[in-house]
């Protein structure tokens, strides 16, 4: 994971009134096209152009660069200009969060009722423009037309759960010991939030930190990943379409200014909160910042996730599991599997079966419905992936699929299988990131354990088993914050998604909007 998605920071780091009536967003949605700029709007294909903005977002503004310079985004499926966006730095930044603290006086003041009803507005606006969301997050992500539908679906129930959140932060009575006291807890928004984002999941990486803080009270500057910024600003006109009073989101565009702008969001004494998903090196730089003025923050940073297949499970089953684990989003997810275990007696029948389904994939542009898995999202991804696969194969591993980068234009590279994977290939001890599933044999239940947990993260784990008694004692045994059993995909608002070890501090979905409050003691003495 980086900063995002990218592996160091410098690349090496008050009333809804009118504006949320039916009629004033359609007003809305007329003029906001007049705000449009990019390369050829052919290029999207939307139904609702004005979703496409070229410009932060700050105040309920849209701005450019005060420096008025751009930053190209392209299509990695197709190395195609989308359009540009503004880079941004440390002034447009300031302002942003001096944006935030001036709304929190009063978003921060509203009823848990007027903002569930915002939100609510907000996640049926995204349920409208679904397909147009969907479409956005193919063009400059690159994955399939099928996955960004289902990313926008999935970014828009965070909006939907933390709306009903909102109106659940109840507060407590403690008794006392003694008898004239009374010791009421009330919890209250933290303030001004710093969100940071990466690329591989565009849109539901923001909501499912937004959507929290929003329905807590708290406001916030968002700085999505530069490779992918038009879904954070299609959030953000949908927002200012739902209501969202000027101030309460704001967002921030920057590339070659991001160890600025990092730093600001992260050491601001306005700023209370950091949230951020990205990877673990620059996890922790951003947490060092954050300690200068002791901030709350939520991290979801990197995994390295075991898969494991044991001789009593399901192989059928077990393959379906790895495929919707492991090449998700071209395996760019953070919970995707990256070291595939399979105990020695069931190790032949299921790299067989999983290299059928895998060599019947088809890589191509996302848009193409006939496409199953579509581009990495750069070049060096391309390359992290290459030295993996490179790696493993001089240690004496074999490619069973693919193995190789698909030729002509876009960071394509055909899904992968290698065999016979020893434990010291650095494909075990880095986060691929890529199509590669990787297979090493084990023998004991014991053995299996050690390896799994032989790493420095721990965000998910899996495993196939139908033995009851096996499925508790590994499932407890994981040192990871999420475990699935018998299935390869676990996300979804309700849960609570995050890891142990060096995978993050914090939870996110569920009840995670207690991370954007602040639980405040009322002693009543004198009673």
């Amino acid at each position: 994971m980086m900063f995002l998605k990218c592996p160091q920071l410098a690349v090496s780091l008050s009333s809804r009134a009118l504006a949320s009536s039916p009629v004033a967003r359609r007003s809305n949605r007329s003029s906001s096209i007049l705000l449009y700029r990019m390369a050829s709007t052919s290029a999207w294909g939307l139904k609702d152009i004005g979703l496409i903005k070229t410009q932060g977002y700050i105040d309920g503004k849209w701005v450019d660069a005060q420096n008025s310079e751009t930053i190209l985004v392209t299509n990695p499926a197709t190395e195609e200009e989308l359009g540009t966006v503004p880079e941004m730095g440390l002034e447009e930044t300031q302002a942003a969060i001096s944006a935030a603290g001036k709304a929190f006086k009063v978003w921060g003041k509203t009823t848990a009722k007027y903002r569930h009803d915002i939100l609510k507005d907000l996640y049926a606006l995204m349920q409208e423009h679904h397909d147009d969301l969907g479409k956005i997050i193919t063009l400059e992500n690159g994955k399939t037309l099928a996955e960004g539908k289902g990313e926008s679906a999935y970014s828009a129930s965070f909006i939907e759960w933390f709306a009903e959140e909102a109106v659940r932060t109840y507060g407590e009575h403690i008794p006392s010991p003694f008898p004239s006291v009374r010791n009421i807890v009330i919890k209250q928004p933290v303030g001004v939030v710093s969100i940071l984002t990466p690329w591989n999941f565009p849109s539901a990486m923001i909501t499912r930190k937004l959507g929290a803080a929003l329905a807590a009270g708290c406001t916030a500057i968002i700085k999505p990943s530069p490779e992918t910024p038009f879904s954070a600003l299609a959030i953000a006109e949908l927002a200012r379409r739902a209501g969202v009073p000027d101030g309460v989101i704001n967002v921030v565009t920057t590339q070659k200014n991001v160890e600025a702008v990092g730093r600001e969001l992260c050491q601001n004494k306005m700023v209370k909160k950091v949230s951020f998903t990205g990877s673990t090196p620059v996890a922790k730089l951003l947490y060092g910042l954050a300690s200068s003025t002791l901030k709350k923050v939520s991290i979801e940073a990197g995994g390295n996730a075991p898969f494991i297949v044991f001789d009593d499970a399901d192989i059928e089953k077990a393959v379906e599991g790895a495929i919707a684990c492991k090449f998700r989003g071209s395996g760019q997810t953070c919970v995707c599997a990256n070291r595939i275990y399979v105990q020695s007696s069931v190790y032949a029948d299921f790299a067989s079966k999983l290299s059928e389904k895998v060599a019947a994939f088809r890589v191509g542009n996302g848009l193409d419905e006939a496409t199953t898995h579509g581009p990495l999202i750069h070049e060096k991804a391309i390359d992290k992936v290459k030295r993996h696969i490179d790696d493993a194969v001089s240690r004496g591993a074999q490619v069973l699929v693919g193995g190789q980068r698909v030729p002509g234009a876009g960071s394509f590279f055909s899904p992968t299988i290698l065999s016979d994977v020893p434990l010291d290939a650095a494909i075990n001890t880095e986060e691929t990131f890529g199509p590669v599933a990787a297979l090493i044999k084990f023998e004991t239940e014991e053995e299996v354990i050690t390896l799994a947990n032989d790493t420095d993260v721990g965000l998910a784990g899996y495993f196939f088993s139908r033995d009851v008694g096996r499925v508790w004692r590994v499932a407890e045994a994981l040192e990871v914050g999420m475990v699935g059993t018998n299935t390869g995909l676990i996300s979804h608002a309700t849960i609570p998604f995050g890891g142990v070890k060096e995978s993050g501090l914090g939870r996110e979905g569920s009840h995670g909007i207690e991370e954007y409050l602040n639980q405040k003691l009322i002693a009543f003495g004198g009673v």
